[in-house]
């Protein structure tokens, strides 16, 4: 970096209801993986930041979990987080996906967007399965409702329109120094991106088998004497029943996650990693104060 020059950083929220591809975006736009991804709903549950670079100037992303109509306390407290994640934003970035929209969850969110006072951009995502009239048709009728700023056709899968999104969100962020090293692309920690990585497993092998009441708890992270690294966790779920699903025939389903989670993370942070998974049945941890503020969630009554 270049010190004779300005440098320029800002926050963006990145908002949405559930499932629209806003953690696929943050890592389009920060360049590598930083947030789980999956097709189930509401896989983000905590706000986190990926960071992104574009010339002199740094992108906080605050990846939030999906809006929507909370009904548990675990469903509260991530519908915080997202709201959360705007306050004091520099831009929010609402993410559509332009083929399912979920209008029941995005209209509600539409009205709270078009009283705030922050400058807001339509990002309407998932372009690449979509014919244009439509899409045309879609942001008109969303801009109609929300004053936004400008609109964006993206594919994150496909990295379409992703560049100039990035480049639109460097030219909105103010003038200051970097929060983050230039070299940090996330806010989580080593040891809570290990217990996202197993849980991101945990959702596409077992698909809709195994419903949303499940947690993965960070128990150990220990660097070995050879470099290695030694991480323990533990898999929790809600109900009895439950276990055999996720453990599998002579414990062949957890193991296949655990493997698939390690050899992620041995790419990820360039070590070898021994991983040990174990499953533990708790039918209240979705009410447990030590769960909530492990996972990054704030305790909400």
């Amino acid at each position: 970096m270049n010190d004779t020059e300005q440098t320029h950083c800002g926050v963006v929220a990145v908002i949405g209801a559930p499932n629209a591809g806003k953690s696929t975006l943050v890592n389009a736009l920060v360049g590598q993986k930083v947030a789980i991804t999956s097709a189930k709903a509401q896989t983000t549950r905590a706000r986190l930041l990926g960071i992104a670079l574009e010339g002199q100037t740094q992108i906080i992303l605050a990846d939030t979990p999906g809006i929507f109509a909370p009904r548990r306390r675990l469903d509260r407290a991530m519908v915080s987080a997202a709201w959360e994640g705007a306050q004091e934003a520099d831009a929010i970035l609402l993410v559509v996906d332009a083929l399912k929209q979920r209008r029941h969850e995005l209209e509600p969110l539409l009205a709270s967007l078009s009283e705030r006072p922050e400058r807001k951009l339509l990002c309407l995502n998932k372009v690449d399965a979509s014919s244009k009239e439509p899409l045309l048709v879609l942001a008109q009728d969303l801009t109609a409702k929300v004053p936004f700023d400008e609109v964006f056709f993206v594919s994150a899968l496909t990295g379409d329109g992703v560049a100039e999104l990035k480049a639109h969100l460097a030219v909105m962020m103010p003038e200051g120094p970097w929060h983050y090293p230039e070299d940090q692309v996330s806010d989580a920690s080593e040891r809570l991106l290990a217990a996202e990585i197993t849980r991101e497993q945990l959702y596409r092998q077992l698909h809709e088998e195994l419903p949303y009441d499940s947690a993965v708890r960070p128990e150990s992270y220990q660097h070995r004497k050879d470099g290695s690294l030694e991480i323990r966790q533990q898999i929790v779920i809600g109900r009895e029943s439950q276990k055999p699903i996720v453990l599998g025939k002579g414990g062949a389903r957890i193991k296949a996650i655990g493997e698939a989670a390690r050899k992620e993370l041995s790419e990820l942070l360039g070590v070898k990693v021994h991983l040990f998974l174990h499953v533990k049945v708790d039918e209240n941890w979705s009410e447990s104060r030590e769960i909530f503020d492990e996972i990054g969630l704030d305790w909400v009554k």
